[in-house]
């Protein structure tokens, strides 16, 4: 690629120093996020087992189709926090995966908190 920094390998360097930071143990599993265009995808990871525990996205189930993005991110961040919450864990480490806590992320975080995890 000739040394060019594109948008996709400047998200991938973002992404790596982030994860080189957070590690998801048993007692308090990595909270991750992944953002397409149309989706948002929050899964809740145990790094030590390699393991997911909950997932939720914009295309499960139970998921209303918001208006806005902002919202569905918010219910997706409530959904992944009850089943998480379910499963036994309450607190957990938010891995941004290298995007600005802005927008539909911090939608998801609140959501996710209103649903009582803790970061």
């Amino acid at each position: 690629m000739d040394g060019k920094i594109t948008k996709t390998s400047g998200w991938e360097k973002r992404k790596a120093r982030v994860r080189k930071k957070i590690k998801g143990t048993s007692e308090r599993p990595r909270l991750n996020v992944y953002r397409s265009n149309k989706h948002i995808y929050a899964q809740v990871i145990d790094d030590s087992t390699g393991k997911t525990i909950a997932a939720a996205s914009t295309k499960t189930d139970g998921v209303a189709d918001k208006a806005k993005k902002a919202d569905a991110a918010k219910s997706v961040g409530v959904l992944v926090g009850k089943l998480a919450i379910e499963k036994g864990v309450d607190k957990v480490v938010f891995d941004r995966s290298g995007y600005i806590y802005h927008g539909r992320i911090k939608a998801l975080a609140d959501g996710a908190r209103e649903a009582g995890l803790k970061f």
